[in-house]
């Protein structure tokens, strides 16, 4: 079952495992300034790794779980503490080097979250927790899975991450998707602080009342600010909740779809905590669809309350379960160095009719490519309920994304496949049908700009669907906080705001 749960999430069954990378190559030399911050860095702190270290590969491949994100840095370095992300940073800036950085790879694009030829600022061992009476204080270095090992105990709950090797920053800083955000919003709605190292080295603490507009800019504006150290996180009384495993056969997949409209237009005014995952998984071999639900409700529910519309569809697997988010994400683990994927992600107003249509163009689409090796498409659904926006317009902060309180339903395509020849044809296939159908939405009037970094595709640009008083003032407090440009002419990982 737990191999299903993987393959439910990520879509990643029958793709190969291609080679780890074993040094940096002869064709990928380090540039000038990456071999400066290097040579000062071996010569300041004693955890900087050479392609010649035994602990390279692991540091470059097998950390991250799309094969396609492996890469060759000129060296990494681990720093022990916020003092020594800040003297990084500075020898960055002094070496003009280009570098990465990387909590727990959460962003799947090359890229993202490592580089060739430059300086990897590994973040792995800043990874306390201090645990208070209604927050939590967790370094970068940490997974979801860490941190709701550390809540059980206490009987709380931190809006975060739905994998257990999904990490802090890349989630929190992106907006992070999460079971419960039509009740308590999202996860950059739930940070209270952030200690950031900006791109002069200086360190300071961001909050409501200290540096006001780079805590706004930090609640979904990716890595544009620093590096953040530690972030605060309000957390919730939830010692128990309610699971629901649910999987469908083909003929159940219409049902299952309209489900999740209904999911997504469900908003009480004294909200019960509940979301899911819905995936539909195409079988290339057979040519069939089978669709699963992952659903978590707060509280003690069997079977969950708020998942009454799809236990009411026949399914070929139901289970329902009372657990604690430690348990429940302990079986959620990420498919590492199994597969390469391509994300496409478009959003839309619930409309059960035309996400059918979508899927099954999507389905029909499918057999154009089913000759690539270690094939495994998925349709993948997430709910962006109209309660969840409305925790950000209320806390007299609000967010980056400026969402008004209405529901979308986020559409998206996470496809699987083996090998490095058929990049160029995933990414063009995807991208194109994602552009189609997103065009046939706008036509009809129930397409949204809106895109979700988590779910997009490195050739997509989610801030063209953010309000765009929102991304001039984001361009403006980092002009304010990094006057340097470090973040935008030298860390190129992630999705830049551009110039």
């Amino acid at each position: 079952m737990r191999y299903s749960f993987i393959s439910s999430l990520l879509g990643a069954a029958t793709a190969v495992r291609s080679g780890s990378c074993v040094g940096l190559p002869a064709d990928i030399a380090p540039t000038k300034g990456a071999s400066c911050a290097c040579n000062t860095l071996s010569h300041t702190f004693k955890d900087v790794i050479f392609p010649n270290n035994s602990s390279y590969t692991t540091q470059v491949a097998d950390k991250y779980w799309d094969v396609r994100a492996n890469l060759s840095p000129a060296c990494i370095f681990l720093p022990s503490s916020a003092d020594e992300v800040s003297k990084a940073i500075s020898i960055f800036g002094s070496c003009n080097a280009q570098f990465a950085v990387r909590g727990g790879g959460h962003m799947n694009y090359p890229g993202s979250n490592n580089i060739d030829g430059g300086v990897l600022l590994a973040l792995e061992k800043l990874n306390e927790i201090q645990v208070h009476k209604n927050t939590v204080d967790v370094g970068p270095g940490l997974t979801w899975y860490d941190l709701y090992s550390a809540l059980e105990p206490h009987g709380r709950v931190a809006i975060g991450g739905r994998l257990k090797t999904i990490g802090i920053p890349g989630l929190t800083l992106i907006g992070g998707f999460h079971y419960f955000n039509n009740k308590y919003g999202y996860a950059m709605d739930n940070v209270v602080s952030y200690d950031i190292v900006l791109g002069n080295g200086t360190q300071v603490k961001a909050t409501k009342t200290h540096h006001a507009d780079l805590f706004w800019a930090l609640k979904g504006g990716a890595n544009n600010y620093g590096v953040v150290t530690k972030f605060t996180l309000r957390t919730f009384d939830i010692p128990r909740i309610s699971t629901t495993i649910q999987v469908y056969n083909e003929s159940g997949i219409p049902d299952f779809l309209t489900a999740v409209c209904d999911m997504t237009l469900l908003d009480e005014i004294d909200p019960i905590a509940a979301g899911m995952v819905a995936t539909v998984q195409y079988n290339v071999s057979t040519r069939t669809t089978s669709a699963s639900l992952l659903g978590v409700q707060e509280g003690i529910s069997k079977p969950p309350s708020q998942f009454a519309n799809f236990s009411a569809i026949p399914a070929m697997t139901r289970m329902n379960n009372v657990t604690t988010m430690k348990q429940w994400a302990t079986n959620l683990d990420s498919p590492k160095q199994m597969f390469r994927v391509m994300f496409s992600h478009k959003t839309m107003k619930p409309d059960p009719d035309i996400l059918i249509s979508i899927y099954q163009a999507w389905k029909d689409a499918v057999n154009e490519i089913s000759d690539v090796k270690g094939l495994y498409p998925t349709f993948v659904t997430n709910v962006a309920s109209a309660g969840a926006a409305r925790v950000a317009l209320k806390n007299g902060i609000g967010n980056v994304w400026g969402l008004e309180a209405s529901p979308h339903i986020l559409w998206q395509f996470s496809t699987g496949w083996a090998l490095a020849q058929d990049d160029l044809r995933i990414k063009a296939w995807s991208q194109q049908l994602a552009e189609k159908l997103h065009a046939i939405n706008v036509e009809k009037g129930i397409a949204s700009e809106f895109v979700y970094m988590g779910d997009a595709g490195e050739w997509q640009n989610p801030y063209a669907g953010f309000p765009k008083e929102n991304v001039a003032r984001m361009r403006e407090i980092r002009s304010s906080y990094d006057q340097q440009g470090i973040f935008t002419r030298l860390n190129w990982g992630g999705f830049k705001l551009g110039l």
